[in-house]
């Protein structure tokens, strides 16, 4: 009957590696749309998937008196930089030159995307500090799955973006602005 037992406990840590790889396959869908190389897919999705093995092990290691708290900054958070992202991509689609302010596949932007969509993953992390789950097994399953995720909506994106042709990078911007005011209301 153990094994059951653990059967039940991967199935249940499945489900949550997809339910917080969600945001990022969304959100890959409107950066998808900007028309990504290959490589710049690949370097999203491993930065993104890095994101979801710290960003719970982070927040195992702060344990259960945090995780109210933490839990509501880290949303405000999240929806604050994904309104800033979206509203840059937004802005960016109108200008004739088409110079992003901000850049999701390089630098600080990728930083700040990967930050904004791993950042529930913090809060489910203090919670799953309480448990006594193999810590290794889980972040690398979050990290797995949130990667795998953003190179699907980033590849779905592209072709989705090759359909919408110009105003693709503008619904891109839109999708995140959306997903940001989400987090905060």
């Amino acid at each position: 009957m153990e094994w059951m037992t653990n059967l039940g406990q991967i199935m249940a840590l499945l489900m949550i590696g997809i339910a917080l790889g969600m945001d990022a396959f969304s959100l890959g869908i409107g950066i998808g749309m900007q028309k990504l190389s290959w490589a710049q897919i690949s370097k999203i999705s491993i930065t993104i998937g890095i994101f979801h093995i710290l960003m719970p092990l982070i927040g195992m290691v702060f344990g259960h008196f945090l995780s109210t708290f933490i839990g509501d900054i880290a949303t405000w958070v999240g929806g604050i930089i994904l309104v800033m992202l979206g509203a840059n991509m937004l802005w960016s689609s109108f200008l004739s030159n088409k110079a992003h302010v901000l850049d999701q596949t390089v630098g600080i932007g990728l930083f700040l995307l990967a930050f904004s969509v791993s950042i529930d993953a913090l809060s489910v992390g203090l919670s799953l500090g309480l448990f006594s789950a193999d810590f290794l097994f889980v972040v690398l399953l979050f990290g797995i799955i949130g990667g795998a995720m953003t190179a699907l909506g980033l590849t779905l994106g592209d072709k989705i973006g090759d359909w919408l042709g110009d105003y693709g990078e503008a619904l891109g911007g839109i999708i995140l602005l959306v997903f940001g005011i989400k987090f905060l209301v």
